[in-house]
């Protein structure tokens, strides 16, 4: 009798086993603590130059997406960006917003080495944006923001960077429209686009309107260091105000191919992007995928877009399933009127053992406030360490 219950029980757990232990595979990080990470915030404090700014990514010269190595080198690429002097923390009459800027980084002790700022200049010695549409290109008044971007080993090492056209409704901080988003070719050692493409990857969908792909990428190849690599550039979206995660993804030599992208329909790949159907829900405008030591996809973002809170999802692939929200951190930035948003992980800035994190600081009376205190606008840290 004894010996029937045990094989009964035996039984019932290979029936349920499956779905149970994908449910808890989807739903539990590996064993982990978070610490803030002042020694990369404390790189955004500065009086001169650059100040302040948002969007901030990160692409590795060498085009590996993984850890830190000794000898990183390392492009920041940045939406809106302040330049000048500041004094007493507030920014001088002078001062000058951009639309985009890049910063640079090499890898050269334990502890940061400063970031050098690439700020463009006209003609008149003031500070414009690095990159600017065409006017071809775009309706006047159109300025661009820049998504997430990568080095294209299958393309002669060019750097791709989706480039959004932005349009300014109103006067607030929040009056904009995403109406477009083109791709920024940069050829090797070049800091300046060498080619402005024109992409049919702002979608209309029939239900959830209109969405931009490049607010994160994951590029599944060998040379970016992936493991399982599939070959393919995983490329993602966000839309509605549910904030519904939608992907694409197409072979990195076949990039700028239109025609050969593929955009999941919820079962399949398909090649007519209106079919897209969300992957999950809840995530931000910005967001990065990473892979964890186990294989699985690591989705971090702020939760709902813009809250206190840094949420991650894990993933089985890079378009699902994915599991429940797990809430990483709570920005101590909220508890004094700050807005937090657009959260991000960079592995080519982490070391070994742990994964450095990003997310942006703002306030509704934007416009105002920054003429008054330079602190509220630039970008905060915190990282992930793997208890062994």
């Amino acid at each position: 009798m004894q010996k029937l219950v045990v094989l009964i029980i035996f039984s019932c757990v290979l029936l349920v086993s499956p779905l149970f232990c994908q449910q808890a595979n989807l739903s539990k990080l590996p064993a982990y603590h978070v610490e803030p990470a002042p020694e990369w915030t404390n790189q955004f404090k500065r009086n001169s130059g650059w100040f302040g700014g948002d969007g901030i990514f990160t692409i590795a010269k060498s085009g590996r997406e993984t850890n830190l190595s000794k000898n990183s080198k390392v492009w920041f690429h940045f939406s809106d960006s302040f330049i000048g002097s500041v004094n007493n923390n507030i920014p001088d009459s002078n001062t000058i917003m951009v639309n985009n800027s890049l910063g640079y980084w090499e890898n050269k002790g334990s502890s940061p080495s400063p970031i050098t700022f690439s700020i463009p200049t006209n003609t008149e010695n003031k500070p414009i944006s690095r990159f600017v549409p065409p006017p071809e290109l775009t309706a006047k008044g159109t300025y661009f923001w820049l998504g997430d971007g990568f080095i294209n080993k299958e393309m002669k090492d060019s750097t791709f960077i989706f480039a959004y056209h932005i349009r300014k409704t109103g006067p607030n901080v929040f009056d904009f429209e995403e109406t477009d988003v083109s791709i920024l070719a940069i050829a090797p050692k070049q800091s300046n686009a060498s080619r402005i493409i024109k992409t049919p990857l702002h979608i209309v969908h029939p239900q959830w309107g209109p969405v931009n792909f490049g607010a994160g990428i994951f590029v599944n190849t060998k040379w970016a260091g992936a493991k399982n690599p599939d070959g393919y550039l995983y490329v993602y979206g966000c839309l509605d105000k549910d904030k519904k995660l939608v992907a694409a993804r197409v072979k990195t030599d076949f990039f700028t191919h239109f025609d050969a992208w593929q955009y999941w329909d919820g079962n399949n790949w398909q090649s007519n992007p209106t079919k897209i159907s969300p992957i999950t829900n809840h995530v931000s405008n910005e967001l990065s995928l990473t892979q964890l030591d186990d294989g699985r996809y690591l989705l971090i973002f702020q939760i709902l877009g813009l809250s206190e809170k840094v949420g991650a999802r894990i993933g089985q692939t890079p378009f699902g399933p994915f599991g429940e929200v797990i809430e990483l951190y709570e920005t101590p930035e909220s508890k004094n009127g700050l807005l937090t948003y657009n959260a991000k992980a960079h592995p080519v800035l982490s070391p070994k053992g742990e994964l450095l994190i990003s997310y942006n600081t703002i306030t509704f009376d934007f416009w105002n406030d920054i003429k008054k205190d330079a602190s509220i606008y630039y970008p905060r840290f915190f990282k992930i360490i793997w208890d062994k």
